[in-house]
């Protein structure tokens, strides 16, 4: 969690243990861009941020004091990359950390997806071609690729730091022993080590606790918590038995055909009648009123003091909903009795052998080794 307030609205914090510093609420830009009709095009949906609307995002973001911006070569194909460089040529480059990432499909061609040492390199060029800038601050692997050997996508992402196109590595999407055997592989390869993992992490999916989140706090990396509202879900506008607008935002968009259901836009059918869910909404309906705070920003604030988090990816389709998402920046917290309250309320089933592990050590305190996040609970 950040610890130094440097400017309104955001607090500053290094990712892991690199000397990289960040604004604490960081923009995601996945709804920049509308490219629906491509082959290989990431969801979008009916409130995606055109051109010029993307870039008054950007700049009520900075003016906030943000300085970290999220986005991807798949993210509208392409269009996200082009939309942040346009406004990125306008700015001062030095004062902007700029994260992107590798891996998806970027043509039909068989080479054009994949963390392969071509597919990276080629990416990597395109992306920075995309952003107009000469280095990406942040590249990250986007989801693990078993097609390739590990050893090759290290390798490679070491490389493009050493010769300066990429400042800092980070992963995305992976479990626990992945995450392991990365960081063990650079050390014994003396290669680059990551900064950070970006994982999807709300009060809604918790499970990353179990494992990922152990090998970042052992190992010193930042967590940088992707869809903290769970694409919508814990906004607190849907309502019991209300009918959705399809046009209202991603998560009803999707609720018309929940085939298209997906991590970043879940299907409403699993909360509309959850009575788990229900539940901790009233919790966080609650919390809110005690601090004068929306809903959203009860579950953006739980993530954003986990000790494990370095900034939160939030998005936003209009300059209301970015400046309310950044005022859990700073300036007010969650007491220690909310924060366990709502991580009760919103614990997930705990299997074996995490249970018996941490039922076991509930009592074995030792204030220099690490202790797993649910291990509070008992």
């Amino acid at each position: 969690m950040a610890t130094t307030k440097e400017r309104c609205g955001v607090e500053y914090t290094h990712v892991g243990k690199s000397g990289l510093k960040v604004s604490n609420v960081c923009l995601g830009t996945m709804t920049f861009g509308k490219n629906d009709d491509h082959p290989v095009a990431v969801f979008s949906c009916p409130t995606q941020a055109d051109e010029e609307k993307s870039h008054k995002l950007l700049d009520r973001y900075v003016e906030l004091g943000g300085n970290f911006l999220d986005t991807a070569n798949v993210y509208c194909s392409g269009q996200s990359e082009q939309i942040i460089g346009t406004w990125l040529k306008k700015q001062k480059r030095d004062n902007i950390v700029v994260a992107s990432k590798v891996r998806g499909q970027m043509g039909m061609e068989p080479n054009s997806v994949g963390l392969s040492r071509r597919h990276i390199i080629k990416s990597c060029e395109d992306s920075l071609e995309r952003l107009q800038t000469d280095y990406i601050d942040l590249y990250q692997t986007h989801i693990w690729d078993d097609a390739t050997p590990i050893e090759e996508t290290m390798r490679t992402l070491d490389d493009l730091v050493r010769c300066g196109k990429v400042r800092y590595i980070g992963a995305c999407n992976l479990v626990g022993w992945q995450m392991q055997k990365v960081v063990d592989l650079t050390k014994y390869m003396g290669l680059t080590p990551l900064i950070s993992l970006q994982q999807q992490y709300n009060l809604l999916t918790r499970h990353p606790e179990f494992e990922e989140f152990q090998v970042c706090k052992n190992e010193g990396l930042g967590v940088l918590p992707w869809s903290p509202l769970k694409g919508g879900v814990l906004t607190g506008k849907y309502k019991r038995g209300e009918k959705l607008d399809h046009t209202s935002g991603r998560i009803a968009h999707i609720a018309k055909d929940e085939s298209k259901a997906m991590q970043s836009a879940p299907a409403w059918s699993q909360y509309a009648n959850n009575e788990a869910y229900w539940s901790l909404i009233k919790t966080m309906e609650e919390i809110g009123k005690a601090h004068g705070k929306s809903v959203a920003q009860v579950a953006l604030r739980w993530t954003l003091q986990k000790d494990v988090v370095a900034s939160v990816i939030i998005g936003a389709t209009s300059i209301k909903q970015l400046e309310d998402n950044m005022a859990v920046g700073s300036g007010w917290s969650l007491t220690k009795e909310e924060m366990e309250k709502l991580d009760q309320v919103s614990i997930p089933d705990i299997p074996y052998p995490y249970e018996m592990s941490w039922r076991s050590n509930s009592a074995r305190a030792n204030r220099y080794n690490p202790r797993p996040f649910i291990a509070n609970v008992y």
